[in-house]
């Protein structure tokens, strides 16, 4: 095996100085981070640790990646993680229809009598396809955002725990590749099942709750300035609201998001029962969800 290629790493952007900086500079982006979220964040970049994050769909965990890498002014590579999920989806994968091309176009030159010579050539890079994991580490440095890795198989996360332990990437025709930086790896969860311990020691831990009334208020009037303080307002209490009930999806900030949002362009200036209950579509996504509210008493829910 050849000695690990490091791939040559391009400038990065100054690094926060301390969980305060870090937030400030998120916050800059439209992201509002808490404390305790933002000092997670900030030693996954000291320490170079990837930052596992749980919580509910919809708390910010995928949107903390992409914050993350307009601060550091890193590019984001985003590999989706679902069931039955392939290493070489994820890694790399040879271009066969461009390598056959290729094969042909020999041939027809007349050079397919150095046979050696011609396979070897079908293993040349300008034939692979760099999938998110190898894109991060040639794209260094940069971002790797593992999204939802809890659908992914236990096979997977063997994989990717040890992709995690260096930085390495072994291809038997060309080498192995080595992150000169190792990227900001962040791993989102939505806990539709428990991830594997071992992967979990290999990183830094946050769980993230769903924001706070009024952390929720600055949320929607930094994201949405059309949308009025009062109106803002009025969204955060009754999203804070359905997250009480027993719903099969409580909704997150996007959803809280959506709903200010539809409220406006309905030309809304409050949240009085009867819209609500007309936009409900953009903040519930389940018809027994809906179903529930519905059978509520809608003055008591959103008065």
């Amino acid at each position: 095996m050849s000695q690990p290629t490091a791939v040559p790493s391009r400038p990065d952007a100054a690094s926060p100085a301390d969980p305060q900086e870090l937030a400030a500079a998120l916050e800059a982006t439209g992201y509002l981070p808490d404390e305790g979220l933002a000092t997670a964040a900030f030693l996954a970049l000291a320490m170079h640790r990837p930052l596992f994050l749980e919580g509910e769909a919809g708390v910010g965990k995928t949107a903390l990646a992409h914050a993350l890498a307009e601060v550091t002014g890193r590019p984001v590579h985003r590999l989706q993680c679902y069931e039955g999920l392939e290493a070489s989806q994820a890694l790399y994968d040879w271009d066969f229809g461009r390598q056959l091309l290729h094969l042909r176009a020999a041939e027809a030159a007349g050079e397919g009598a150095d046979t050696a010579t011609l396979e070897a050539g079908l293993y040349d890079r300008r034939f692979l396809l760099a999938r998110p994991l190898l894109q991060a580490l040639e794209d260094s440095p940069s971002v790797l955002l593992v999204d939802e890795v809890d659908r992914a198989d236990d096979e997977f996360e063997a994989f990717l725990l040890e992709l995690l332990s260096d930085y390495t990437i072994s291809i038997p025709e060309l080498g192995t590749v080595r992150a000169e930086v190792p990227p900001l790896v962040v791993l989102t969860s939505n806990r539709t099942r428990e991830v594997h311990d071992a992967l979990k020691r290999r990183c830094l831990y946050h769980w993230l709750e769903h924001p706070d009334f009024e952390r929720e208020v600055a949320i929607l009037r930094r994201r949405l300035p059309q949308v009025t303080e009062d109106l803002a307002r009025q969204v955060a209490r009754a999203t804070a609201k359905l997250r009480s009930l027993d719903l099969l999806k409580p909704p997150g900030i996007a959803e809280a998001m959506d709903w200010a949002t539809a409220l406006h362009t309905l030309g809304a200036r409050e949240l009085d029962p009867d819209t609500a209950a007309r936009t409900l579509g953009a903040v519930l996504k389940y018809r027994e969800d809906t179903d529930r509210v519905h059978a509520l008493t809608r003055g008591a829910l959103f008065g």
